[in-house]
């Protein structure tokens, strides 16, 4: 993400809103798009589909609070938000909804921009490690559906788990195909075999 980033901000307030677009423009963003219905906002962003958001809730109420984390589950974008007032639980839902920074009683034009750039770069990390565990998972989850087929034919083959593999991945090139798709088309294979 670079300086010309979309930056989408969600504010009620328009003087405060003001503030936060001022000390963006300051930074040198020009794409500022603020926002100050808060009605139907998952769709606005979709719309605007920005690269950023910053939201200023400046005396948020609980429902509110929870109104802004369903909108930052929905979307995967670096977020900041602005809060005058904020317990524990408050920040700890913010995370859990994927808010990048949580600042409370921050609101100052030229505290903008390094927020800014620490929501954005607390977003990749987090970015990262989401997509590292989902490929874990996966990669998991093929493992065992490989160890399955790998089973499928050493019963049935009387082959040793070596020659089971070797078999699915001879397999696996013959047809050029990947041999958790052949692992998978076995197990369906034997599923039907066996009712």
């Amino acid at each position: 993400m670079s300086d010309s980033l979309s930056i989408l901000v969600i504010d009620d307030n328009k003087i405060r809103a003001t503030i936060i677009e001022q000390g963006l423009r300051d930074a040198g963003h020009d794409q500022v798009i603020l926002v100050h219905r808060m009605d139907g906002l998952v769709r606005q962003i979709a719309d605007i589909n920005p690269d950023v958001i910053v939201i200023d809730l400046e005396n948020p109420n609980r429902d509110r609070l929870e109104h802004m984390f369903q909108v930052s589950r929905a979307v995967r974008r670096p977020i900041a938000m602005f809060v005058d007032k904020a317990d524990r639980g408050s920040m700890e839902a913010a995370v859990d909804a994927g808010v990048s920074a949580y600042v409370v009683d921050g609101l100052k034009r030229e505290r903008v921009k390094p927020i800014l750039d620490m929501a954005i770069s607390r977003f990749r990390v987090f970015s990262k490690l989401t997509d590292e565990l989902e490929e874990a998972r996966s990669e998991l989850a093929d493992r065992k559906t490989i160890d399955r087929a790998k089973g499928i034919l050493m019963k049935s083959k009387r082959l040793t788990e070596q020659e089971a593999y070797d078999l699915l991945r001879r397999t696996a090139m013959k047809q050029s195909r990947k041999i958790i798709d052949v692992a998978q088309s076995l197990i369906i294979a034997s599923g039907l075999l066996d009712d």
